[in-house]
């Protein structure tokens, strides 16, 4: 059985820059804060994580406005159910991931359309929006195979490591926007729920959004959308340095609990 995963982990640059990832999460597993406080910095990371997503779509809210719950905006909301949901999800993951993706989207869409009925369902559309200027995105046909690929990917045996299944789960979910609303959030959710399961960070600990806020996101997006060799490894080594920065953000977080 091929296994195409494994043929992108060797691609040139992608097995360092996973290393480098390993070496920072597994620095941050040994803070000594976790040994005591491991849920409140994994709800901490969720909630910068979320905030960080709902920035990349556009709506970038104070940090301490949404731990006041004072922020009531839709997407924003919906970026918060969808870190909440991800814990009460991760058994199905590997199971049944086309449940867990109509799932994350109900609550990441919920107040975003009027549609109710379209929730948790594919898009019937051609057409999605393109807020990251990424181009037009594949028609709902071709989405819908390329969605059964991506799912098959997530329930085959791989050699790869975790994050390059997590940085393909990602992106083909950025790219083919196969709901038509907040798939940028699904996307992000899907990406560190794979992290999660497929044993990098099982904790969820590391504030994976907030490393992708701070790199080139539609720039490695488009890296990846260009099918060359050089586009998707520049696009996996993107989610390892956000993997790593995402880690230095929990790392913190972890110093301002001990420092109380």
């Amino acid at each position: 059985m091929s296994d195409p995963l494994a043929v992108i982990a060797r691609l040139p640059g992608v097995p360092e820059a996973v290393d480098e990832a390993r070496q920072a999460v597994d620095k941050l597993y040994r803070h000594r804060v976790l040994r005591r406080a491991s849920p409140a910095v994994s709800a901490e990371s969720s909630l910068r994580g979320a905030r960080a997503s709902a920035a990349m779509e556009g709506v970038d809210v104070p940090l301490e406005a949404l731990r006041r719950d004072e922020i009531h905006d839709p997407l924003v909301q919906g970026a918060l159910r969808a870190s909440a949901e991800m814990g009460r999800l991760g058994s199905t993951w590997r199971k049944a991931p086309r449940q867990v993706l109509a799932r994350l989207h109900t609550v990441a869409a919920a107040g975003l359309t009027d549609q109710t009925a379209a929730l948790g369902r594919p898009r019937t559309s051609d057409e999605a929006p393109d807020a990251l200027a990424l181009g037009p995105a594949p028609g709902a046909g071709e989405t819908a195979t390329r969605m059964e690929s991506l799912l098959d990917l997530l329930e085959r045996p791989t050699k790869a490591p975790a994050l390059v299944l997590a940085a393909v789960v990602h992106a083909e979910l950025a790219v083919l926007r196969p709901f038509g609303t907040a798939d940028g959030i699904v996307a992000r959710a899907a990406e560190r729920l794979t992290l999660v399961e497929y044993g990098l960070d099982p904790k969820s600990l590391v504030a994976l959004e907030v490393g992708h806020l701070d790199l080139p996101y539609a720039d490695g997006l488009r890296a990846y959308l260009s099918g060359t060799p050089e586009g998707v490894a520049r696009w996996v080594q993107q989610c390892a340095s956000a993997v790593t920065l995402g880690a230095r953000e929990t790392t913190a977080i972890c110093e301002a609990m001990q420092r109380g």
